[in-house]
């Protein structure tokens, strides 16, 4: 198993350093989970830091072995503001990240697509009161924090009777800074258009490609991501959704080299490593 590039004691240290000193600052914590320290505000979006998978699948014809080791446990996070959950998928909405995670924050919300409602409170329980809806096209604010939700593709545009998105990313703005966390997507029609009127700082997008001998819905490859940066401007691109199951993974160098002949500026970040904005 590969190491993370900082974990525990020391990703709390630096986060804690980031927040004395008022930087804004962005940190992988794998899979599609980031935590965002910004205008005094912190933002975890998707974040999957259990190895409820690994043992789910165990034993399956479908194993999801971890590939680096966990950053953090959930309880050790706090001073958590927001916690965006994209969509249903295990990896995005974790019972046993947020549960904890939230008990260790009980002043945090919970923001997730309005079509997933249902499925949220019989996952994580009686947490009524602390959820936070929305939809695509919609917005809301939670503690002066601005968020849109974007429509994701994953493998297709998927809504409930209703029309309401399954699968979102998500647009956040504060302190000046406007970030695009796309969850798990796909290209899509609307996508790059809906992205370029926000004028994305900062768009962390998936990279590990859609392989139907997977058995799992897909994802941008690498050079989609690095094309979909550039088409809507973004200032910097950090790429996620590799190196934590060996069987749903890539390399990031496809991503990167597409990166550099665009001139589309990029991070790519190890586990547990953060990057000042």
């Amino acid at each position: 198993m590969q190491s993370a590039f900082q974990k525990d004691a020391v990703l709390l240290a630096d986060i804690a350093a980031a927040r004395a000193r008022s930087r804004l600052r962005l940190w992988w914590l794998g899979q599609s989970g980031f935590l965002l320290y910004a205008d005094g505000k912190t933002i975890l979006f998707d974040p999957y830091l259990s190895d409820s998978l690994t043992q789910k699948y165990a034993g399956t014809d479908k194993p999801h072995t971890r590939m680096t080791e966990r950053v953090v446990a959930p309880n050790q996070l706090t001073g958590v503001d927001v916690v965006a959950s994209s969509h249903n998928h295990s990896d995005h909405l974790d019972a046993e990240t947020l549960v904890p995670l939230l008990a260790a924050n009980p002043k945090a919300r919970l923001l997730i697509g309005r079509a997933n409602r249902s499925f949220v409170l019989e996952r994580l329980g009686k947490i009524d009161q602390r959820l936070v809806e929305l939809d695509a096209g919609e917005q809301t604010e939670i503690d002066g924090i601005q968020f849109y939700g974007i429509a994701s593709a994953h493998n297709t545009v998927e809504r409930d009777e209703h029309g309401r998105c399954r699968f979102l990313g998500f647009i956040a703005r504060l302190g000046g800074l406007t970030i695009y966390h796309s969850g798990d997507t796909k290209l899509h029609d609307g996508l790059s258009s809906s992205l370029k009127s926000f004028k994305p700082d900062i768009a962390l997008l998936p990279i590990n490609g859609d392989r139907p001998e997977r058995r799992v819905a897909g994802n941008l490859n690498g050079v989609e991501a690095a094309r979909l940066a550039r088409d809507i401007g973004a200032n910097l691109v950090v790429p996620h959704h590799f190196d934590t199951f060996e069987f749903n993974t890539a390399s990031p160098e496809e991503f990167e080299a597409e990166c550099r002949k665009l001139g589309q500026p990029y991070k790519t970040l190890r586990h547990g490593e953060g990057v000042d904005l």
